[in-house]
């Protein structure tokens, strides 16, 4: 399992200046299903900390509800979009 939202893209888009209990908060939310996405390692290494201008899922079929999904975190932890997003 692998965050959808990465933390360093997370931190980039506004978790930065959040308190220590929000941080953990974002990184143990089991709240809503789409926080968190299951690869395999390789493509976990490949995903790294990119978001969704610079990576996607190698499925062409994933990928609409990867970046409905990416959005809707975002969304739900207040996190900015930017425009290459």
């Amino acid at each position: 399992m692998d965050h959808l939202v990465p933390l360093a893209e997370a931190w980039d888009s506004g978790a930065g200046t959040w308190t220590a209990k929000e941080r953990e908060a974002y990184t143990n939310d089991l709240g809503d299903a789409p926080s968190f996405i299951a690869v395999s390692a390789k493509t976990n290494r490949s995903k790294g900390d990119k978001d969704v201008a610079e990576w996607l899922l190698p499925f062409e079929g994933d990928r609409c509800t990867y970046v409905s999904d990416w959005v809707a975190t975002k969304m739900r932890w207040q996190l900015t979009v930017d425009p290459a997003e």
